[in-house]
């Protein structure tokens, strides 16, 4: 049976179950799920992403309950399933795992359709990519103590599938890293998301030394789901060997675009 009431503990996936046409089914949310602005706001707040209130999750009765295991934390699944509430936990590292991830969720909410129309979407967006002709990057995960993003992750993939070279793809995850030692690797560029880290240009003079950085929508690594098109069409632009435009951030001091 398709589940009814679903609470959502991670915002990108917030964002996909009202995309899928299942938003009237989104009956809790955490603080941070704020998209889609105008809609989202019927469902209950919950608590953040680390730190949810259980006994409101469970006062209000829901048949699902969708996690990741990299945003919420293993006490909580544990404890909403031992409370006899079913949990899909998410863990998505790479493009096509999310696309495998919209696939799933779309046929636990018979969405099916329509989540298979995200993914023919996705597809399209990366026919003709040719891996390793792209820019050699470096992403930005925190400043301080300086993390990047490594391999095996999502946003990883995203750049390597979109045409890019991380530079740290022989690091797992988000390792720590010194000006030195990455100016060592040689980048092209320094890409600085927005999130979760709120990097702004002011901070691309920090790495000076290192490459040309520019700030970019941080939903574009880290929120799978509708927004993937967009974003890969948006990567590919700014990865291909001779990226169009100053290299100044994506609509301003401060601002981003690709946020719709």
């Amino acid at each position: 049976m398709e589940p009814q009431r679903v609470v959502s503990l991670v915002p990108s996936l917030t964002e996909l179950l009202f995309w899928l046409g299942r938003g009237d089914r989104v009956v809790g949310r955490t603080r941070f799920c704020t998209e889609p602005a105008g809609e989202v706001e019927r469902a209950a707040v919950v608590g953040g992403t680390k730190d949810p209130d259980l006994a409101t999750v469970q006062a209000l009765r829901p048949d699902l309950v969708v996690a990741n295991k990299e945003e919420n934390r293993r006490e909580d699944v544990e404890a909403l399933r031992s409370a006899g509430i079913e949990v899909l936990l998410t863990d998505p590292n790479s493009v096509d795992e999310a696309a495998a991830m919209i696939v799933e969720l779309g046929r636990r909410v018979g969405a099916n359709e329509r989540a298979q129309m995200l993914v023919h979407e996705i597809e399209e967006a990366l026919t003709g990519v040719e891996p390793g002709t792209g820019l050699r990057v470096f992403v930005g995960v925190w400043r301080k103590p300086l993390l990047g993003l490594g391999s095996e992750t999502y946003g990883s993939d995203l750049i390597e599938r979109c045409g890019g070279v991380n530079v740290l793809s022989h690091l797992t995850r988000y390792p720590e890293v010194a000006l030195e030692s990455l100016a060592a690797l040689r980048p092209e560029m320094v890409l600085l998301p927005d999130e979760p880290y709120a990097w702004r240009q002011a901070h691309a003079a920090e790495f000076a030394a290192v490459a040309p950085a520019r700030v970019i929508d941080g939903k574009w690594l880290w929120w799978y789901g509708p927004r993937m098109p967009a974003a890969i069409r948006q990567l590919r632009a700014l990865l291909a060997p001779s990226p169009p435009g100053p290299l100044s951030t994506f609509g301003g001091e401060g601002e981003v675009t690709g946020r719709g």
